[in-house]
């Protein structure tokens, strides 16, 4: 039986030290911060009427969890965008950001060319690669930060450097004092969840060692849906497991009504649900008869609630806590959480075929 207890299984099953890349999100998040101090965008990008974040895997959550996060203040549309092509409706009086953890993500560089072309405003984020090559001769605004292991390792950038752009470009209120919060939180929070922590009194290990073996299906709603996907990635390329996630109150209309069949995947199936005292008082009472309906099916799901008082403080200590269960899991399947040897594969046949 694996012992999420024993120093040496990390040692032996976590040679790259995923665990140390989880742990320190607060100091990615506030290098990210330190950053964008610095960035200067000009004047016409103040006057877009929309925002579109290109990006892929790690990159594309970033802007997911930008978007969800800003919807309620910005004034212009947020749209994520992945793939090989830009929108129809991008043109010059849309902000184009390419995020690249590489800076040579095929589909990201491919719509990144398609928004020069057509005079979007631009912006790059990438710790190099050909993204950084293409902003710097054409004097695009840049934003490069410290590669840290892998994309997936690297959401502390991915989200706060998008949050400082969109404040650069007056599109957003100062996030600074959110932020500040945010990281004491996720510090404090940590004292719970490290390794070092034994599972009787780490909730991240508890909820690992409830997964194991099973299907987790991850439920989040409003600003923190995107976390919720987050979640489902993770476990995909950390746990190197199946995993989905479902968004409330949309789920309302169609997921309960598949909670009963078939059997065989009703009796393997874990739900966990991202709550926050933050969302909508009609969303709080679906939460309350989803769960209902879940025990009705003879599913018991696990609910876990966002820590502090803003949406970022929350969206940001869901996201740590589902970091750590994903490598709590990956540990419980027997596998090393850094690899992904299926993507390494699909990016050496893509290469043949070019």
């Amino acid at each position: 039986m694996v012992n999420l207890d024993d120093p040496k299984l990390y040692e032996e099953q976590d040679p790259q030290r995923m665990r140390d890349r989880i742990a320190e999100l607060p100091v990615h998040c506030v290098d990210a911060w330190r950053l964008v101090q610095d960035l200067v965008l000009p004047e016409e990008y103040r006057r877009v009427r929309q925002v579109i974040v290109l990006g892929m895997g790690g990159s594309a959550i970033g802007g997911a969890l930008a978007a969800a996060l800003v919807a309620d203040e910005c004034p212009v549309p947020v749209l994520g965008i992945g793939g090989y092509d830009l929108p129809a409706h991008a043109g010059p009086e849309t902000l184009v950001i390419g995020s690249s953890y590489s800076g040579n993500t095929e589909e990201t560089l491919s719509a990144f060319a398609q928004a020069l072309e057509r005079g979007c405003r631009l912006v790059a984020i990438a710790t190099g690669g050909q993204l950084a090559t293409i902003a710097e001769e054409k004097r695009i605004p840049f934003l490069r930060f410290t590669p840290c292991l892998a994309p997936r390792a690297a959401i502390g950038y991915s989200l706060v450097l998008l949050l400082g752009i969109l404040w650069r470009a007056g599109l957003i209120q100062d996030p600074g004092n959110e932020l500040d919060e945010a990281v004491a939180v996720l510090k404090n929070w940590q004292q719970e969840l490290r390794p070092e922590v034994p599972t009787v009194r780490n909730p991240a290990k508890r909820l690992a060692g409830q997964l194991v073996g099973r299907l987790p299906v991850i439920y989040g709603a409003g600003f923190l849906a995107p976390v919720a996907r987050r979640w489902k990635g993770q476990f995909n390329e950390n746990a190197k497991q199946w995993a989905l996630w479902e968004e409330m109150p949309e789920l309302n209309h169609n997921a309960v009504v598949g909670l009963g069949l078939p059997d065989a995947i009703r009796g393997q199936v874990s739900v966990v649900m991202l709550r926050s005292t933050l969302d909508h008082p009609r969303v709080q009472a679906r939460w309350e008869i989803t769960k209902a309906l879940l025990l009705h099916e003879g599913i018991a799901p696990d609910e876990i609630w966002g820590q502090g008082e803003s949406h970022l403080a929350q969206m940001l200590s869901l996201i740590h806590f589902g970091d750590y269960v994903s490598l709590y899991l990956a540990l419980l399947n027997g596998t090393d959480p850094t690899p992904v040897k299926p993507i390494d594969y699909l990016k050496e046949q893509l290469a043949r075929r070019d």
